[in-house]
């Protein structure tokens, strides 16, 4: 069984959970998606992987942060104290994972910049190279942050050869795109996989 803690604060959280499951499922192992909304669901569950979706990261600061439900400064501090828990942060998680504004150091290290591609218009399709994963990716981007630099971390996922969209430290991947609106699994296939799914 894999417990995977989703955060619930926007985004395409319903997305996710189907690309979750149909992983799962590829896999064989069971699934335990757990929805985060408070503090206390982080501690008093027994994670292990975390999901950040997309959305936008303004309204999930406020939401999320000190002056809501104080979710994501607990979140951050907790992860810092679990490195080794598995993440897939995607599009606006993606920001909020390099740059936290918790008063503590960037969860990755990314210089990203909100809304990189332009406005909602400005959203578009592309297929990208996966060095991670092998092959290539169907790149999903609405609205997307975009890395301005990626200086110690490794090269997940590139766009146009070169654009850096997904980097990975350690066992934690944020992407600028949104693998969880496309059929491809294989970014919830390796989470599962990093949290023990192979094996559970």
């Amino acid at each position: 069984m894999v417990s995977v803690g989703l955060v619930m604060l926007q985004g395409a959280r319903h997305a996710h959970i189907a690309a979750l499951e149909k992983a799962a499922d590829n896999l064989g192992v069971g699934l335990e998606i757990i929805e985060l909304r408070t503090p206390e669901e982080i501690t008093s569950s027994n994670l292990d992987a975390i999901v950040f979706p997309g959305g936008e990261s303004t309204t999930m600061r406020l939401t999320g942060g000190v002056e809501g439900n104080g979710l994501l400064p607990a979140l951050f501090s907790w992860l810092r104290a679990n490195p080794d828990l598995p993440v897939l942060a995607t599009c606006a998680g993606a920001i909020l994972m390099a740059d936290p504004q918790d008063g503590d150091p960037p969860l990755v290290n990314g210089v990203i910049n909100r809304n990189g591609y332009g406005r909602q218009a400005d959203s578009f399709q592309a297929e990208l190279q996966t060095p991670e994963l092998g092959g290539s990716f169907p790149g999903v981007f609405i609205r997307a942050p975009r890395f301005k630099s990626v200086e110690g971390a490794a090269v997940a996922v590139a766009y146009n050869q070169d654009e850096v969209v997904a980097i990975r430290e350690g066992c934690w991947i944020a992407a600028t795109f949104h693998p969880e609106l496309t059929d491809d699994i294989r970014f919830h296939t390796w989470l599962l996989t990093q949290a023990g799914g192979d094996s559970k």
